[in-house]
């Protein structure tokens, strides 16, 4: 090809320089220039990855920590619960009292039982009361009964009017000595009829009679209180022809 070829023929395709850009060293140089800035961006970048990654790596040590130290402050706190329990049990007791509410549960049951004992001794001694009268009772009516014959001649030897003052005074010893024992002498002439003291030996009938009386007294009647040793034994008068 000849000079004027090479002169007149066009640019060659994908040439920088024919396109009008930058030639290659623009380029190049271009590059060179924005390098120092990404690095600078991807330095920037890396460092807050390196403190992101510390921080996690910070908190991620805290937690384990604080899961490592949780076991050994919830024994802990369960000692300390379990030695607040035995000092708590030990101020209290066996029964869950302290030592005054002891004492003064301890107080109250002596108190009950003292109540209680003296309730029975005044029991006891009413009781023993009670039968010392009625054995005293039973020897007055035993001596009562043995000497009812003797002191039924001396009635009627009174009533005859064949006793003298010297058996007389003997006769009134004998009375008092048995009212002094609580011994009661009834059964009296012309006294109203009652069946629960009286016995009749025998009924005189009588119109004027309004009511039934006792006629003649055959053996007096003698009782100790409301008991009656021995009904009066008498002659009845019964209205009636």
């Amino acid at each position: 090809m000849s000079a004027f070829d090479k002169d007149d023929a066009g640019p060659l395709k994908g040439d920088p320089a024919a396109a009008g850009g930058p030639d290659g060293n623009e380029a190049k140089a271009s590059d060179a220039a924005s390098t120092p800035d990404q690095e600078a961006a991807r330095g920037h970048h890396a460092d807050k990855s390196a403190v992101d990654e510390g921080q996690a790596a910070g908190q991620t040590s805290s937690d384990s920590s604080a899961k490592d130290g949780s076991p050994a402050d919830a024994q802990a706190d369960d000692k300390t619960d379990a030695d607040s329990a035995k000092e708590d049990g030990a101020d209290k007791g066996s029964d869950g009292l302290t030592p005054l509410g002891q004492a003064k549960k301890e107080a109250a049951d002596y108190l009950e039982a003292l109540q209680r004992e003296r309730a029975e001794f005044v029991n006891f001694r009413n009781r023993a009361k009670k039968e010392q009268d009625i054995f005293r009772q039973h020897g007055i009516v035993d001596v009562l009964t043995a000497l009812l014959p003797a002191l039924d001649d001396i009635d009627r030897i009174k009533e005859h009017g064949q006793m003298d003052d010297s058996f007389q005074a003997v006769a009134k010893k004998i009375d008092k000595t048995f009212e002094k024992f609580g011994v009661e002498k009834f059964g009296e002439k012309g006294e109203d009829f009652d069946p629960t003291k009286h016995e009749a030996i025998l009924h005189k009938p009588d119109p004027d009679a309004k009511k039934e009386t006792v006629d003649t007294v055959v053996e007096a009647g003698y009782r100790i209180g409301d008991r009656v040793i021995r009904a009066a034994r008498v002659v009845v008068t019964s209205p009636g022809q």
